[in-house]
């Protein structure tokens, strides 16, 4: 296949990486500063996502919202928190997968039923929307956003005319698709994972208060414990009478996101009973087994490689060594639209440390390579470093097809290994050596069985299907075999 493969993405993050969706933390603790509490849980999960944030809170009779595009710090300042009181809160931070990056699409998303007010906050994707929403114009709906989370919110006030909690259960039965949610009603605040448990949320207790967040790592900077995950299908309630749990009805087969593990979480989280960082350290060993190259040191692409490239570095017993540093003050999505400017971009991100590279053999660690233009960069900055060879070994298996779920991928014209065999992206990217992780090897690492997760980006076997038409109009041909679609 022609090596002229890849087309020229509209918007190339420096990092090259795939962005989550975003991130969600709510509080029920009447008593406590809510807002400060929910502020400081967004700062936690800003990783996934930067384009927006929002916090609502609720006093027992009105629901009161601040919402924005920015990044945590810049959205709210310190005057803005002490204006929003209440007993518990709910907060959002977003990155665009659905729906474009306006303030009208930013959540949480706070609206007027018939029994109040009722907010929203969703972490996922859904495949059913153009089906949901068309159905619901038609009957007389209404809608100020381009987002699949309005159409949750839409459904659940309309089915939730007796209970909001069984206005969820009849919701659920109609989505397809990922989602973590947390509702916040004047008096409830509910935490719900979809049935196959896709995108993650956790329950966590700070003195009398019960938390719900996207990972723990939002429960300890805010000095709470986590209790334990949300299940797949699981519906928590939390309002003054306590924490009361329901569950739907949950396929054989399981589809937590294993993406997760791989880049998009925090390495110093703990999902669905895995620390993040001993997994990653481990699939850095288990490539260690599968690729033993002989080389003088081993660096990473920090910061998400680089417990992979400890992993592997003692599996092999080569010294790990910080042969790039990263610039702190740029975030995942520094953007360079100036196609002269991107390779001075990554050199404004990542910089080689020369002494420790010149006329060395390097393995270089990252977690996952998507179109392989920032790969091929920083081949490039390590051989004008004076590096005598440079070998690249990736912690997961080469991505082949398009995340549904929650994750903004690219089409699959545009992700490099669906078009170049692993010898031709060795070429591409100018490296010496080029290894990916198996899928096995990949699963190996947690023990689990194999259904127990979501692999589709590796093997195109999507377990919840792919919505119609899929992102270029022609995926629905292309997967023929997939699963419950």
């Amino acid at each position: 296949m022609s090596m002229e493969y890849i087309k020229s993405p509209k918007k190339v993050p420096v990092d090259d990486k795939p962005k989550d969706e975003c991130g969600i933390f709510g509080i029920y603790g009447p008593g406590l500063d809510v807002s400060r509490l929910t502020y400081y849980g967004l700062y936690a999960l800003q990783h996934r996502g930067q384009e927006s944030a929002g916090i609502a809170v609720s006093d027992g009779r009105v629901i009161s919202l601040h919402k924005d595009m920015g990044l945590v710090p810049e959205v709210f300042t310190g005057e803005i928190l002490r204006d929003l009181v209440g007993k518990m809160a709910l907060g959002h931070v977003r990155y665009s997968t659905t729906g474009s990056s306006l303030v009208l699409n930013a959540q949480p998303l706070v609206c007027y039923y018939s029994n109040g007010m009722i907010a929203l906050a969703h972490n996922g994707n859904l495949i059913n929307t153009g089906e949901l929403r068309s159905r619901m114009a038609q009957e007389g709906s209404v809608f100020q956003s381009t987002i699949d989370s309005e159409v949750i919110i839409n459904l659940i006030a309309r089915y939730g005319q007796d209970s909001v909690e069984e206005g969820i259960k009849r919701t659920m039965a109609e989505l397809k698709g990922a989602y973590s949610l947390v509702v916040m009603t004047e008096d409830k605040m509910i935490g719900i994972r979809d049935p196959w448990g896709v995108r993650p949320l956790c329950l966590g207790r700070l003195e009398d208060a019960y938390i719900l967040a996207s990972e723990s790592c939002a429960l300890d900077t805010v000095g709470a414990e986590l209790i334990r995950d949300i299940e797949p299908g699981e519906i928590a309630v939390i309002s003054k009478s306590g924490l009361v749990s329901y569950k739907i009805d949950i396929p054989a087969c399981q589809g937590v996101c294993i993406f997760e593990f791989i880049y998009l979480a925090r390495p110093d989280s703990v999902i669905d009973g895995f620390q993040v960082n001993e997994v990653r350290r481990e699939m850095g060993r288990q490539l260690a087994r599968e690729y033993p190259v002989d080389v003088d040191i081993v660096i990473s692409v920090p910061d998400s490689g680089t417990a992979a490239a400890r992993g592997y570095a003692l599996e092999r017993g080569i010294p790990f060594e910080e042969g790039l540093m990263k610039n702190r003050y740029i975030g995942r999505t520094f953007i360079q639209p100036d196609q002269e400017m991107r390779d001075l971009a990554v050199r404004l991100k990542l910089n080689p440390v020369k002494n420790i590279l010149k006329d060395k053999r390097v393995l270089m660690v990252d977690d996952s390579i998507v179109r392989g233009t920032t790969s091929g960069k920083m081949v490039r900055m390590l051989r004008h470093a004076g590096v005598k060879e440079v070998h690249m070994c990736v912690s997961s298996p080469p991505i082949l097809w398009p995340c549904y779920y929650g994750i903004d991928t690219s089409d699959r014209d545009e992700l490099i290994a669906a078009n170049l065999d692993i010898e031709e992206i060795r070429k591409y990217i100018g490296a010496d050596g080029l290894h990916y992780l198996s899928l096995e090897g990949l699963l190996k690492v947690f023990g689990s069985p194999e259904n127990l997760f979501c692999t589709a980006c590796f093997d195109g076997d999507y377990p919840i299907g792919v919505p119609a038409g899929g992102k270029t109009g022609k995926f629905c041909l292309e997967l023929g075999g997939v699963k419950n679609e």
